[in-house]
């Protein structure tokens, strides 16, 4: 079966985690991505912890996860003859991506006037903490700063009289990498209709902000700050976390009147049926600290799956609050395809799957992540460099200095 992308020729300089998951999700989707690092590789690699299983591939997982199926190449920039090379390269290539800021793209000549020079059909995509433009552009920026931190997702998860959470690794590199993909297809389907190349713009700061769009509707409007509550202070009793015998948490999110009677008999609670204080919405708002502390005490008695059985069987909207351990061995995301396998040298490894399925289509990981460096000599003979000049670019450092040269 075809690919969605099979005949998409990507390059790609970045590094770290957004815009190289974005790359490894055109890569699953068929594109032929090449990897261009810089001599000493991408900062990400090595960044991984080992894996503590003694019979687990000796990989690091972090970058596989978001390299799988590329090609590399080592090329430094900074020496003369670089920039030329990427020139070479970008010729012919559909999409060039990078996570490098304006002023350096600049030095290097590798904006989308100077690489539109060499392909005037060209997809110019850039990932930053702030975006291309405004007076934060120059800015540098990582998911805990410019997704989490400035777009004010962090502070909202901060529970009254506590102090701020720690935010999940790279959920915000992740999700800016969606919608870095999601612009790039856009653009490529512009070049498409249209025959002109098109430079696409996404940042971390403003992905934050269009997935905090619930919270900022309203304050667009009105200033006001959304109130942070405790789960005392639940607008409903059923939209909420319980704890469980297990030590687990149950999430709950029912917040239609009809769920209330079912789950008050599941849980042996019919006397609230009957009270007269507890017949409204509102009445059940202001009892909702004692309303909390009663599920609480129920919620105790049996563990997570034991109320989880009993909530399937009555059809209410609930969830287990997994660890991530739980989640590698979750039967709904086995059976779905949320994990595969990639073979690598030193043993086969899972590793996660992109959330697209297209009927039809084959999409998935193509293989590892390359090691750095490690398709230099294809790449440039495939780009039509002749053994001659590829001996020359080693030897004068365009392909970083001998010791760090992979071929």
């Amino acid at each position: 079966m075809a690919a969605p992308l099979d005949g998409v020729r990507v390059l790609e300089m970045t590094s770290w985690m957004a815009a190289p998951s974005a790359a490894a999700m055109l890569a699953d989707l068929g594109a032929d991505v090449v990897k261009l690092e810089p001599p000493s590789g991408d900062a990400l690699r090595g960044m991984g912890r080992p894996a503590k299983h003694e019979t687990a591939a000796e990989v690091d997982h972090p970058f596989q996860a978001c390299n799988r199926g590329k090609r590399s190449i080592t090329v430094a920039l900074d020496q003369p003859g670089g920039p030329e090379l990427v020139h070479r390269l970008v010729a012919d290539v559909d999409i060039f991506m990078c996570n490098v800021i304006v002023p350096r793209q600049e030095r290097y000549g590798i904006g989308p006037s100077d690489l539109f020079a060499f392909n005037n059909r060209l997809v110019h995509a850039t990932l930053s903490g702030y975006g291309r433009s405004g007076p934060d552009a120059e800015r540098p920026g990582y998911d805990v700063t410019a997704f989490w931190g400035r777009g004010g997702i962090a502070d909202s998860m901060i529970a009254p009289g506590t102090e701020p959470v720690t935010t999940p690794a790279a959920m915000g590199d992740y999700t800016t990498g969606i919608a870095f993909v999601a612009s790039i297809l856009a653009a490529l389907r512009m070049v498409e209709q249209t025959g002109d190349p098109q430079v696409v713009d996404t940042s971390l700061m403003a992905t934050s902000v269009w997935v905090h769009s619930t919270d900022l509707a309203a304050a667009l409007v009105d200033r006001y700050e959304p109130r942070k509550r405790t789960r005392h202070q639940a607008l409903t009793p059923l939209v909420n976390k319980y704890p469980t015998a297990d030590g687990r948490w149950i999430n709950c999110n029912m917040p239609q009147a009809h769920f209330w009677p079912k789950f008050c008999r599941i849980i042996g609670r019919e006397d609230w049926l009957d009270d007269p204080g507890l017949q409204t919405p509102k009445q059940k708002f202001d009892r909702m600290e004692d309303l909390v502390d009663g599920i609480d005490e129920v919620m105790l008695t049996r563990t997570s799956a034991e109320w989880g059985q009993e909530f399937d069987a009555a059809g209410l909207i609930w969830g287990p609050a997994q660890t991530i351990v739980d989640l590698v061995d979750d039967p709904h995301a086995r059976a779905v395809g949320m994990f595969s396998a990639v073979d690598h040298p030193t043993g086969s490894f899972d590793t996660t799957t992109v959330p697209i399925r297209i009927e039809g289509s084959t999409i998935g990981p193509r293989g590892p992540a390359p090691a750095k460096g490690e398709h230099t000599h294809e790449i440039l003979s495939n780009a039509g460099f002749s053994a001659a000049e590829i001996a020359k670019l080693r030897a004068d450092g365009v392909l970083g200095a001998p010791d760090e040269q992979s071929e």
